[in-house]
């Protein structure tokens, strides 16, 4: 496969930069075609802005979305967004890895996310109908790819379980999982997550090691989390609002997941995430 990871730390000296040596040497190792969005090294600038449409007229009133548009129907955006485009077409799969910093992807990785996302190219794509509501959540541009987060978290696993103080990191990563990857179509895997990130010594980075590795070489057959799909049938439209018939009586992040919730309780996550600055 041709795989993209898209990596979000500022010290190549961490634990993130050796995670980030792990996998590349692994997947290349596995016969994958490899590239490497490194933002921090990239110096990526994070801000959407007016520059990053070319036609944008000096003094012309900034519309982000318009701008976004235009530049990208005109191939008029500004070059290093066009290029991890190519990336994101090229790839079959995108790992996006980054430390959990006040609970979110780092403000790089979000900016990365602002400027390649472009109107036309993530978003703002397919008919507007009462059928559909746009090619998105399980269709659109990046359709048939998939996509993985490796997060580490300094807290501990039971900070971030389903009755921890930070909250379930199911629901901590669905912004991210469903509105960043899901939504342009990714088919999104289970996350892979390391904790308490200042305890790591030589010996816990050999699991570290086994486990990251076992998930990397599975990434091509790890079934995706069953998100819904907007236009299966699963949601009316216009609302865009969970049928009644369908985990009835339930809300919040779980019931955007097919099977999981329809006639029992939530589950405790296999799976943990961090806090504010992990290394």
């Amino acid at each position: 496969m041709n795989v993209l990871l898209v990596y979000a730390h500022p010290e190549p000296r961490s634990l993130n930069g050796a995670i980030r040596d792990f996998t590349l040497e692994r997947l290349r190792q596995a016969g994958h075609t490899v590239q490497l969005s490194d933002l921090y090294a990239m110096q990526w600038k994070a801000t959407l802005d007016a520059a990053d449409n070319l036609d944008h007229q000096a003094g012309a009133r900034f519309d982000p979305s318009l701008d976004s548009r235009h530049a990208f129907e005109h191939g008029r955006q500004s070059e290093d967004i066009a290029a991890e485009q190519r990336k994101l077409l090229w790839a079959d799969a995108v790992i996006l890895q980054f430390p959990l910093w006040w609970f979110s992807m780092p403000a790089i990785l979000k900016g990365w996310v602002e400027r390649v996302y472009a109107y036309g190219f993530a978003y703002g794509v397919g008919e507007h109908s009462d059928a559909r509501w746009g090619d998105r959540y399980g269709e659109g541009t990046l359709a048939g790819k998939r996509a993985m987060l490796i997060v580490t978290a300094g807290g501990w696993e039971s900070h971030y379980s389903p009755r921890g103080i930070n909250g379930p990191i199911d629901d901590i990563l669905f912004p991210i999982h469903h509105g960043i990857l899901y939504y342009p179509g990714f088919d999104v895997l289970p996350p892979y997550v390391v904790y308490r990130t200042g305890r790591v010594d030589a010996a816990r980075f050999v699991t570290i090691q086994d486990e990251l590795g076992q998930r990397l070489d599975r990434l091509g057959t790890t079934p995706p989390i069953p998100f819904r799909r907007q236009n299966g049938g699963d949601y009316a439209i216009p609302q865009l609002t969970l049928r009644d018939d369908l985990a009835p009586g339930r809300t919040g992040f779980g019931v955007h997941v097919a099977g999981v919730h329809e006639a029992r309780p939530r589950t405790a996550s296999a799976l943990g995430a961090d806090a504010v600055a992990a290394p």
